[in-house]
């Protein structure tokens, strides 16, 4: 056998390694991240917990998550103006360092309208079967905590005035990064303004 049908048959088999070997999984270090969201604090403050309300808290939110949302927004699948270029210098390793340090930050709770409560209960634990609507429960956990490893976000204690934004932004189709499913974009559709009102009012006091 000649060296070069030998050379070849090394480099397929090289080759083949590396395709069963599959992607390459990068994994977050919470202890680099923090040195790298100092950028990220004027607005979601230093631990994550943003103290103005149309920006959201970060801190306790999944990982996976937060890492496909960096992600989206970096390569513009996910339209934030606030956070335009922001991301641009910052590597695969670098967004999964961040989204690591915030998802082991401990989020804080805020509260609901005691007006909106009764609603907003019913719409996130039992949907409205006139409108089609599942309950939120289904993906965001009884308590909001989410699925961290299907990637559903924790929505327990977020800002009203953010949820209300993501989901208006949603139902109107200005916010599309919720997969080929469309999920978010189908339920929102099926949300009147008071139905969003009363739903975003009663997560920030969801914990």
């Amino acid at each position: 056998m000649n060296k070069l049908l030998v050379s070849l048959l090394l480099s397929v088999g090289i080759t083949g390694a590396a395709n069963a070997a599959g992607p390459v999984v990068i994994v977050g270090d919470a202890a680099a991240g923090q040195a790298k969201t100092a950028v990220c604090g004027a607005c979601h403050n230093p631990d994550g917990n943003s103290l103005a309300p149309n920006f959201p808290k970060l801190a306790g939110q999944g990982e996976k998550y937060l890492t496909k949302q960096l992600h989206d927004i970096q390569s513009g699948k996910r339209t934030v103006l606030e956070m335009t270029g922001m991301l641009a210098a910052f590597s695969e390793q670098d967004l999964a360092d961040i989204a690591a340090y915030f998802a082991s930050q401990k989020g804080s709770v805020g509260a609901a309208n005691p007006e909106l409560v009764a609603r907003g209960e019913a719409l996130f634990r039992g949907g409205d079967l006139s409108k089609g609507l599942p309950a939120c429960t289904g993906c965001h956990s009884p308590n909001g905590a989410g699925n961290a490893a299907a990637g559903f976000p924790h929505l327990g204690g977020q800002h009203a005035d953010y949820t209300k934004k993501q989901l208006t932004a949603f139902r109107e189709g200005e916010r599309t990064n919720d997969g080929d499913a469309t999920t978010m974009r189908t339920i929102a559709s099926k949300l009147s303004n008071k139905d969003i009102e009363a739903l975003s009012s009663y997560i920030q006091g969801l914990h």
